[in-house]
């Protein structure tokens, strides 16, 4: 059963929220304020964070920071509330971290059906899959883990997601709209400059191994194969 954590400061919404989401077999917990929150995902670590940007204590974008930083809550799924006219504050929302967000206002069945969908592609795979590995590069797909020279590198949910759609498409570019639909799934209203700050962000964490993570310019992004001819 699901665990969530929901964070938003407008009480009749937050229990809103809160009423369908039990009502859909989750369980929740609701803060109103940021060190609230951050109090709540130490206590008992949520599976998923629904976060509001404008808190009353801190910015949403703060709280993503510090969950983001802190160990225990570093892979947790982040799911921002926005509104339509704060489109930088989503952007730097992706940068710190945050995998999807949901704009203001919106239906709450529609809500309830979007964290169900974000939950499952955010699971770790079933079975005995078998680890990716590219150079210096693996990726534990089953473990949900991720290794630079044998050396473990925190990647968010969202970008494990992406890294391994890319490793498994080895040399064969991936467009943006493909991206934003095969990894980010419901997410089909994002812009395409998301993709590029997802990317530059992982690309940062492949250490000696960035340069395989090609922009492919006007197109998109692949990974390249070293030993390809």
């Amino acid at each position: 059963m699901p665990h969530v954590l929901i964070v938003d400061d407008e009480r009749d919404l937050a229990e809103l929220i809160d009423f369908n989401l039990r009502g859909s077999g989750f369980t929740t917990h609701v803060a109103h304020t940021g060190e609230a929150a951050l109090a709540a995902s130490r206590a008992q670590h949520p599976d998923l964070v629904l976060l509001d940007l404008m808190l009353p204590d801190m910015s949403g974008i703060d709280v993503c920071r510090q969950l983001r930083a802190s160990p225990p809550s570093r892979g947790v799924l982040i799911v921002m509330l926005t509104a339509k006219g704060e489109e930088p504050d989503r952007i730097r929302g992706f940068e710190v971290g945050a995998d999807d967000y949901v704009v203001k206002p919106f239906s709450v069945r529609e809500l309830v059906l979007r964290l169900k969908a974000i939950l499952r592609r955010g699971a770790p795979a079933a079975g005995n899959a078998a680890p990716l590995a590219l150079g210096p590069l693996r990726l534990d797909v089953a473990s949900h883990r991720f290794f630079v020279e044998e050396r473990e590198v925190s990647l968010t949910a969202l970008e494990f997601r992406l890294l391994e759609h890319l490793l498994a498409r080895l040399g064969r570019v991936q467009t943006r709209e493909q991206l934003l639909e095969e990894v980010w799934g419901l997410s089909s209203s994002l812009e395409t400059r998301t993709i590029d700050t997802h990317v530059m962000r992982l690309r940062d964490k492949l250490g000696p191994a960035r340069t395989l993570l090609e922009t492919v310019r006007g197109v998109g992004y692949r990974m390249l194969d070293p030993a390809a001819p």
